[in-house]
């Protein structure tokens, strides 16, 4: 179909608060291949964004095995089949070896909802601490503990048994790096959670984050966070969840699992997993530990998933999984975000307008800020960037609470040339963007606009 008739039939039987990339003039992709993907008319984009599309887009590897399954078998997971037994056992030999027990099912949001239900049975309580700018998805028991969905509604009526502690964030948030100990700052602040709610004669369920927040900005939980904050959970009779539905699967290259970065010393009671363990194919997982699975099942409840752990989706985790390891992408990704962060740190140097670059592997965050002292968010900067890098053929994304972080979580084969050209290219966006912010400072001394008026007004250009 033409573009434009793509478009309105999208228009007429989508729903409106569906969004899409770029609505001004939205890109028609109808191929990709690695890292790449091509519109209607033959034209190829670099992918920055796609985390889903892990080992690269239709992997010759994956859509093999996901096509000889399909045509031989497809069922639910009441019959025996070889593939969810070993995928089973092949995800557990990455995991430290007391999460051992798997639950399948077909995407993040799923798993999140299962792991609070695992965390309620095995307590016996309800409560749950989140943290800032935190999203662990779409389903009505998740909402309420993503805050970035929430924060720009004023007329959510808040849930008593959600408590949200301040984001381990050590460049914006309250504690930095100039902070003595931000690791356990941090973590006291969910132990005062803790007490208060337990002044109230509330009792907490879990806790639950994301190994490194990918919503929230790009926040990278200083070392030793999560040891103090599981201490206090589990004192307190609750869990630690570990969501790495975004992070996991080797994109921060030195290990499999985001939550790995911590050390040694911590192992979480509940993961979950999703986007990347299919490469594009719906599924996700959750792993648990024998005492947290044996609880669940003593409430008398079957748990049966009629899609999660199917064969072929079975089989398509297994060749991730394969192709993760016989293509060194760990090792990919450490080499590419080494080179990527160092030239990142280079234009830093050259432009005033980068706050902050942070990140592991292939999970890397660009802040953008007018003033380095104030942390003034450069959100229009930031959408301006992505929208040239979109006139330059490269899909990139802007995230955080003030939509002013380039969110770099390509396909993990993303290669050194790719992170050449994306940054060669922002460095020329960003020299363009100069007149812009001494536009900016030049009418905020004047009184004639205040940052709010003058950001919508450029943000409303952008977006058509």
């Amino acid at each position: 179909m033409d573009k434009n008739q793509t478009l309105n039939l999208r228009r007429k039987h989508i729903g409106p608060s569906c969004k899409i990339f770029f609505s001004h003039d939205p890109i028609k992709i109808v191929r990709a291949k690695g890292q790449y993907m091509y519109d209607e008319k033959g034209q190829r984009y670099l992918d920055c964004i796609n985390n889903v599309a892990h080992v690269g887009h239709c992997h010759p590897d994956v859509v093999k095995a996901g096509a000889e399954q399909m045509e031989q078998l497809n069922t639910n997971s009441r019959f025996l089949h070889d593939n969810l037994v070993l995928f089973a056992q092949k995800l557990q030999a990455t995991l430290p070896e007391r999460l051992s027990v798997c639950y399948f099912v077909n995407s993040g949001s799923e798993a999140n909802d299962l792991a609070l239900r695992l965390a309620w049975q095995y307590t016996n309580n309800r409560d749950v601490i989140t943290l800032e700018n935190a999203y662990h998805g779409h389903v009505s028991s998740l909402i309420d503990i993503s805050p970035y969905k929430l924060q720009h509604q004023s007329d959510v009526e808040h849930n008593p048994s959600v408590h949200v502690a301040p984001s381990p964030d050590v460049y914006r948030g309250k504690y930095r790096a100039d902070h003595a100990d931000p690791a356990t700052a941090y973590a006291d602040e969910v132990k005062d959670i803790i007490d208060k709610a337990h002044s109230k004669r509330r009792k907490i369920a879990a806790f639950i984050a994301e190994s490194l927040q990918s919503c929230g900005g790009q926040v990278i939980p200083p070392a030793g966070y999560f040891q103090q904050v599981a201490k206090h959970v589990r004192k307190a009779g609750g869990v630690f969840i570990a969501d790495e539905v975004q992070v996991g699967f080797g994109r921060v290259g030195s290990h499999f699992w985001a939550f790995q970065l911590q050390g040694d010393d911590f192992v979480p009671d509940i993961v979950t997993m999703g986007k990347p363990i299919g490469n594009g194919h719906p599924m996700s997982c959750v792993v648990t530990t024998k005492e947290v699975a044996e609880a669940f099942m003593s409430s008398g409840m079957e748990y049966f998933n009629t899609f999660g752990g199917n064969p072929v989706s079975c089989a398509i985790g297994l060749a991730v999984l394969d192709v993760i390891e016989k293509e060194d992408l760990r090792g990919n990704a450490v080499r590419v975000g080494r080179h990527l962060t160092h030239l990142l740190e280079k234009q830093k140097e050259k432009h005033l307008l980068i706050g902050d670059i942070r990140g592991v592997g292939l999970f890397v965050g660009v802040e953008l800020v007018r003033d380095r002292t104030k942390l003034t968010p450069a959100t229009a900067e930031a959408q301006e960037v992505i929208y040239r890098l979109k006139e330059e053929h490269i899909l990139l994304s802007a995230d955080g609470p003030h939509r002013n972080v380039l969110k770099f979580k390509p396909p993990m084969c993303f290669s050194v040339e790719d992170a050449d050209l994306v940054v060669e290219k922002i460095d020329l966006i960003l020299t363009g963007t100069r007149p812009l912010l001494q536009k900016w400072t030049k009418n905020r001394r004047k009184g004639a606009l205040n940052g709010k008026t003058y950001l919508q007004s450029k943000e409303s250009s952008l977006f058509g």
